[in-house]
């Protein structure tokens, strides 16, 4: 059977729509024939253990890794066919450490938008827009190594942000910092859907996070969606009095004490130690 055609996804009121989309490593099927939509403006939440296929599937969204089999529609932009124009169209923003310590994060920015390819006379208002979105301004001349954590992930957002993309992608947007500087990353992301009408995708494993800032949230496991739905309506069919981690329990088949293993967990303690 033929690949869908891009035509058959593309919908002006969704941001991202998967048909089919697969993934094998030899005889590992990593995503198993997804089918997902996710709205425009949507803050959307992806949960699942380790091994689920959540990395496999961002990196098939954000074009670092081809589909084996089906097609996806990003920001409008067929992934297998128009990989160039999805990255100009989404911004990615990692959990490894992606600013420079020994600069500012005004030329932090500067940086960026150079490598994004901004023309040389629309930088300095580009960056100042994005100092100010992002509440940076009054230490835009500091260097990053004297950021708090939660100052660093918002200048890391906020790099993502300079080309001015519809979507963004983040993976664990706030593992490793305490409750208020959280806090803060989460009021900046919900001004970007709200203020802004950007689509937001992350992952995360910090149930607090997804049940208060998602709109929807997907559970995947073994490379199949296996819930999606308002964090409301997957407790209710849980059971009454259901917690977000109960429905991950449920659906998943693992707590969130089994989830991980030593390679996971060390990578996760590395990023908690560089925000600090």
């Amino acid at each position: 059977m033929a690949d869908p055609s891009p035509k058959q996804v593309v919908n002006g009121s969704v941001a991202i729509q998967t048909v089919a989309l697969s993934r094998q490593f030899g005889t590992l099927t990593a995503v198993n024939s997804l089918d997902l939509s996710v709205p425009s403006g949507a803050l959307f939440g992806l949960l699942g253990p380790n091994g689920a296929g959540k990395s496999t599937l961002i990196k098939m969204l954000i074009t670092l890794l081809p589909p084996s089999g089906g097609t996806a529609v990003v920001a409008g932009c067929d992934i297998r066919h128009e990989a160039k124009e999805v990255r100009r169209r989404i911004g990615y923003v990692p959990q490894l450490l992606s600013a420079d310590g020994g600069l500012t994060g005004r030329e932090n920015l500067g940086l960026f938008a150079k490598l994004y390819g901004i023309p040389r006379r629309q930088r300095a208002q580009r960056v100042d827009q994005v100092l100010a979105v992002m509440k940076l301004d009054d230490v835009a001349h500091t260097l990053v190594q004297r950021y708090s954590g939660g100052m660093i992930r918002r200048l890391e957002i906020g790099q993502s942000l300079l080309h001015e993309p519809r979507v963004l992608f983040l993976d664990e947007p706030t593992v490793g910092l305490d409750p208020l500087a959280r806090q803060a990353v989460w009021e900046r992301l919900q001004t970007l859907r709200d203020e802004y009408g950007l689509t937001l995708f992350m992952t995360t494993h910090d149930m607090e996070e997804a049940d208060r800032l998602c709109e929807t949230v997907a559970i995947m496991n073994h490379g199949r969606v296996v819930a999606m739905g308002a964090p409301a309506e997957l407790k209710a069919r849980v059971r009454e009095g259901a917690s977000l981690g109960d429905v991950f329990a449920h659906f998943s088949g693992e707590s969130l004490e089994q989830d991980g293993d030593y390679r996971g967990i060390r990578g996760t303690r590395r990023t908690a130690s560089r925000l600090g």
